[in-house]
């Protein structure tokens, strides 16, 4: 008997090709070393999604983000928590005799969560200088440039994306 297996049914994080999946310590490392993500918010059953930077913080087990307090991002997230973020990069080009075999290899990381606007000033403060320190290393705060201030961060929407799951693929 010959049952087909229903991809509706399954995990989100499930990998289909099991022998491309990579485990939690090559996540985290993914995460940490590629410079941007695509956030899909939905709303109203219509999904959006948006390029980012962000950072990963690995002791909260969260993805920093910014971005404008109006928007549709920020409406979205406050209409509806559930998010995915995407991180990837491209590999060789795969060539082929016949065009259905063209492609090319890949490595990425599917996270799948909620993202909360984050209130509190010392929490947006320290996503925010996880993001200048990602971003601009070789800079020191109150150096090279003025830190975020309270002001500034009433004015700019900060993101944390709690992760609930995650899956990443290398091939």
């Amino acid at each position: 008997m010959n049952m087909k297996r229903d991809e509706a049914l399954q995990p989100f994080n499930k990998i289909r090709r099991a022998e491309r999946a990579k485990d939690d310590a090559w996540i985290r490392a993914f995460l940490h070393r590629v410079h941007f993500g695509s956030m899909a918010t939905v709303h109203d059953g219509q999904p959006f999604i948006v390029t980012r930077n962000y950072v990963y913080d690995q002791a909260a087990h969260a993805i920093y983000l910014h971005g404008a307090v109006k928007g549709r991002t920020y409406e979205n997230v406050q209409a509806d928590k559930r998010i995915c973020f995407s991180v990837s990069e491209m590999g060789q080009l795969l060539s082929a005799k016949s065009a259905v075999n063209f492609g090319v290899e890949y490595s990425g990381v599917v996270v799948f969560g909620r993202a909360n606007i984050v209130t509190d000033i010392a929490e947006a403060r320290h996503g925010m200088q996880l993001l200048l320190d990602k971003y601009f290393p070789h800079l020191q705060p109150g150096e090279d440039y003025e830190p975020a201030t309270d002001r500034d961060l009433r004015n700019t929407a900060v993101y944390r994306i709690d992760i609930e799951s995650w899956s990443g693929k290398e091939n």
